[in-house]
């Protein structure tokens, strides 16, 4: 006989006990899961306020890897790099039904094409491996890529290192992307290749982990190839204008159109300048669409309300004083 798929007997492995494996360890356990947190070393604050298990692991050893999981039906990755192509073979030899790649951003059909992308870290490869390991004939493993745009986090004071999140991206700090709303600064992308206004989704850490808590509630075996979730979608300049009118402050702004974009980053890159080239390439991503999409098909499955991002950030920030 197979395993019963009821989604209150399910396993569900977290990877990763970082600040967004925090906020879904939170919102899983709110539910009658079963749930493991790999991390390479201990963390009884998890065991501690969410009554889950962690599990001290290698991701370098397939063999330990592979039993930890024996069991888990879900696995939610939040760790990428070698480490997550790792996790991925282990999972399928465990015989893991589902994987969620860490890939919470932008849509899948929005990126660079492999092997182009600034921001791969291995990325490509594994969607690669998801995709050829859901074709299985023997075990096929399901996979499902979560798209949120962009966290609300990015705009947060102290920036995703303040939540245990950015580092793979190099936007850790605040200020690190477009607006720095603590100092009252932005530096925007203003239009798109076809010279239009950049549009980007964006929606809070603690929403997509609500949503994925409720896509499970839906029963893994039904969900898509990619879920979409949204809690606000605005221009560049409405986000800019946001920032200044809930700060109380106008702001300094430098907008970039996308030819001179094109150019800083030759510039940068000539001069071999990493750090600028690498905040111009951000801005060139945001042109470019990578951030933004239309149709958010998990808002509409779920019954969630998500935080505006004008609420978020008068929450977060306030009126400066």
């Amino acid at each position: 006989m197979g395993r019963k798929t009821t989604t209150a007997m399910m396993r569900i492995a977290i990877a990763g006990a970082g600040g967004f494996a925090s906020l879904l360890a939170q919102e899983l356990s709110r539910s009658a899961y079963a749930i493991l947190v790999l991390s390479t070393r201990a963390h009884p604050e998890f065991e501690a306020n969410y009554d889950c298990q962690v599990a001290i692991v290698d991701y370098t050893i397939l063999e330990d890897l592979q039993f930890t999981l024996q069991g888990i039906d879900l696995v939610i990755s939040t760790i990428s790099g070698a480490e997550q192509l790792n996790l991925i073979d282990a999972a399928r030899r465990a015989r893991v039904r589902c994987f969620v790649p860490s890939e919470f951003e932008g849509a899948i059909n929005h990126r660079p094409t492999a092997g182009t992308d600034p921001f791969d870290n291995d990325s490509s490869t594994a969607l690669a491996q998801l995709r050829h390991w859901s074709q299985s004939r023997q075990h096929p493993m399901r996979y499902t890529v979560f798209s949120c745009g962009i966290f609300y986090e990015r705009f947060a004071p102290g920036g995703l290192q303040a939540y245990g999140m950015g580092i793979s991206c190099r936007i850790r700090n605040q200020g690190d992307y477009m607006i720095n709303v603590g100092h009252g600064t932005a530096e925007i992308p203003e239009t798109n290749p076809q010279g239009r206004p950049v549009h980007i989704t964006m929606t809070s850490a603690v929403d997509v982990a609500r949503f994925v808590a409720a896509a499970v509630e839906l029963g893994i075996d039904t969900w898509p190839r990619e879920f979409k979730m949204r809690g606000t979608r605005l221009t560049t300049q409405r986000l800019q204008e946001t920032c200044s009118e809930v700060r109380g402050v106008e702001f300094d702004v430098i907008t970039r159109p996308y030819d001179e974009i094109v150019q800083w980053l030759r510039y940068y890159e000539q001069n071999r300048d990493e750090d600028k080239w690498y905040t111009m390439q951000h801005l060139l991503q945001t042109a470019n669409g990578r951030y933004h999409f239309g149709e958010a098909n998990l808002n509409d499955a779920v019954q969630l309300q998500p935080t505006s991002f004008r609420q978020w950030l008068y929450d977060t920030w306030g009126p400066a004083q």
